[in-house]
């Protein structure tokens, strides 16, 4: 058994060394998100399962508190209103769920960050491109390819994995490096 457990996690720290050469990409969209939320816009968070999942984590980081007790800080994650999105589904098409909201919600000087392992996310690709058309500032954050993500957002974090288990592992601590750096420089 310890030999299975060392060597998966022995593959988890060769990832986030990894992801160091991804760094400077990070760091552009921690910076567009901590001016947007600074001059009072806010972060919306889409995906689908576990990036549903961590969608609705890093939402709630910022409108709790991250490390630190302050004000709540506007973030919403487009996956939690159960209504919203069966009624959209059903009534237009699933791939319209969260750009639909992005609509009725989102204004010229938001953030969108879009949670897809593959890029390829027909609704999060949506929700990007209504996004942009909106004026709402766009990252992704994807596995190593970047999928079709990588070609519609304004900034696309491309982890160094295939595996979505390891994309995953990654893209919640980009989140919370990103909560972390918002909640420094804003607060």
């Amino acid at each position: 058994m310890y030999g299975r457990s060392d060597a998966y996690f022995a593959r988890v720290a060769e990832n986030f060394v990894a992801l160091r050469q991804v760094a400077p990409v990070i760091e552009r969209a921690a910076a567009l998100v901590a001016e947007a939320v600074g001059r009072g816009y806010k972060v919306m968070f889409c995906g689908n399962g576990g990036s549903a999942a961590d969608s609705q984590h890093l939402a709630a980081e910022l409108m709790g508190r991250y490390l630190k007790d302050r004000r709540p800080l506007p973030a919403i994650a487009l996956t939690v209103d159960t209504s919203a999105l069966t009624a959209i589904g059903n009534d237009y098409d699933y791939a319209e769920i969260f750009a639909r909201q992005l609509r009725g919600l989102g204004r010229a000087g938001d953030v969108l960050i879009g949670i897809s392992t593959s890029g390829n996310s027909e609704n999060v690709v949506r929700a990007v491109t209504t996004a942009k058309a909106l004026g709402i500032a766009t990252i992704g954050l994807t596995g190593r390819s970047g999928g079709r993500l990588r070609e519609v957002c304004g900034i696309c974090i491309c982890v160094p994995a295939e595996e979505t288990n390891h994309i995953q592992e990654m893209h919640i601590a980009i989140g919370h490096y990103l909560c972390g750096f918002v909640e420094t420089a804003v607060c």
